[in-house]
């Protein structure tokens, strides 16, 4: 079944979702360790480790209707060696040329979010681009490598809803959508201190594409819930195809309305407590941080 326990974390009490056997997994690396993790709103995640600081798609800027609200902004970021990118749509890179060019990180992204982001202002020599599939890079106490992926296809009843939502605003926000374009999508994976750490930020993998991902373990999943009807169905799929020790669910805020909406993800919780009793799932709030 799913087991909730609060956690004293300093100043504060979390709560935590703790599946079946993985109780003592989650347990632990709340505790303490050696990696932070944390979650800046849609597909955002700020990691430290080490000496080391990089960010993957962060995206901080929210209009006044989102919630939960960001209060950080771009300007707040005053560390990143390194920046990943999985595509080029706005609530991916839309914040990258102020936090790039105020940090000199590096980004890493596909041609498409590169030409995206030095339109925007970044200065072309601090981009990366990565034109090959299962691309690999070494730093300081961490190496990551990036896969080819697929966006997830929006269906024709998200379609319906979301033109309905935006209605006679659709000359305001359509710019907007063409100006960045998504490009090749990739998934990235970290390996830190022994652990493999996996990121979606979308959830559009063919399972031919699970099963080869699926062949080295991954502790930590980072999954996308947002995009399709069924997405809690199909974020499970993803869950038991890479068969994580933890899964981390992200982009179910709702980041920018009316193109989003809130996703309720109490399905795929459900879905993982019954089909994946082996792993655990951890709920994060806008900028809380674990120690990994």
């Amino acid at each position: 079944g799913i087991h909730y326990c609060d956690f004293q974390n300093d100043d504060h009490m979390i709560t935590l979702v703790i599946l079946n056997a993985a109780k003592d997994f989650l347990i632990h690396i709340t505790k303490g360790g050696y990696m932070e993790l944390t979650w800046l709103g849609t597909a955002g995640f700020q990691f430290k480790t080490g000496e080391n600081a990089f960010l993957i798609d962060p995206y901080l800027s929210r209009n006044a209707a989102a919630r939960p609200q960001q209060p950080s902004v771009p300007s707040d970021i005053t560390r990143a060696d390194q920046i990943f990118v999985s595509h080029g749509h706005f609530d991916h890179i839309f914040d990258i040329p102020a936090i790039a060019s105020q940090t000199g990180s590096r980004v890493y992204c596909c041609p498409v979010a590169a030409n995206t982001l030095k339109q925007k202002g970044l200065d072309g020599n601090q981009i990366r681009e990565v034109r090959q599939n299962d691309y690999a890079v070494a730093f300081e106490g961490y190496r990551a490598g990036a896969s080819f992926s697929q966006h997830v296809k929006f269906d024709r009843w998200l379609l319906i809803k979301t033109l309905a939502r935006i209605n006679l605003r659709i000359p305001r926000y359509l710019p907007l959508m063409k100006a960045y374009p998504v490009g090749q999508v990739l998934s990235w994976q970290f390996e830190i201190d022994g652990k493999v750490l996996r990121h979606f930020g979308s959830a559009g993998s063919t399972p031919q594409e699970l099963e080869r991902v699926g062949r080295q373990k991954i502790d930590i999943l980072l999954v996308p819930l947002q995009g399709h009807t069924r997405i809690c169905d199909i974020a499970l799929r993803y869950v038991q195809a890479l068969k994580p020790r933890l899964v981390i669910p992200h982009h179910q805020d709702n980041f920018f309305p009316p193109i989003s909406t809130y996703v309720d993800i109490r399905p795929f919780i459900e879905g993982v407590a019954r089909t994946s009793p082996d792993t655990a799932i951890r709920i994060l709030q806008i900028n809380e941080t674990i120690t990994i």
